[in-house]
């Protein structure tokens, strides 16, 4: 019998952000906890924080790939911590772990997320961010940013 397997849509953004960022993202994990999805994301502050803490104010599961060694890195929003001890490197992890990437904003962090999500095939989404990335969608609020997200998916599933 197969089982249905959650989504897992990653969020990604800087460790630090302004209170504008944190509202954005705090939206998108919401919507992304509305649809039923796992939240997945760095594990950490900034972005990856407000995300987690608005999948949770939804009942949604966040799920943090940590870059050290210390569960208790996780921001506090956080139901599953994977500690990878792998530093930066970690951001392979995280995007191959997602079925789709919403990057919020960012820095040089997210643009390897970004990159490597590209290379391996998976939708990306940009929210308030200045690149301009071939391959990427661009949304121009959270709600687009999740809907297209899972439209992006399916296309991708549609195409397998």
């Amino acid at each position: 019998m197969k089982t249905s397997v959650r989504k897992q849509i990653g969020v990604i953004g800087a460790g630090t952000c302004s209170s504008e960022t944190r509202a954005l993202a705090e939206a998108v994990g919401k919507e992304i906890a509305k649809r039923g999805a796992v939240l997945l994301c760095g594990g950490l502050g900034g972005v990856m924080e407000a995300a987690a803490c608005g999948a949770k104010l939804e009942g949604g599961i966040t799920l943090g790939i940590l870059p050290g060694a210390l569960r208790e890195e996780a921001n506090p929003w956080i139901d599953i911590a994977i500690l990878s001890g792998m530093g930066h490197a970690r951001n392979a992890l995280i995007s191959q772990s997602s079925d789709a990437l919403i990057a919020i904003s960012g820095e040089y962090g997210t643009l390897s997320e970004i990159a490597l999500g590209l290379k391996m095939g998976k939708p990306v989404v940009l929210l308030e961010s200045g690149w301009k990335i071939e391959g990427t969608e661009s949304a121009k609020s959270p709600r687009e940013a999740v809907e297209l997200a899972f439209r992006l998916i399916e296309e991708g599933n549609k195409e397998k």
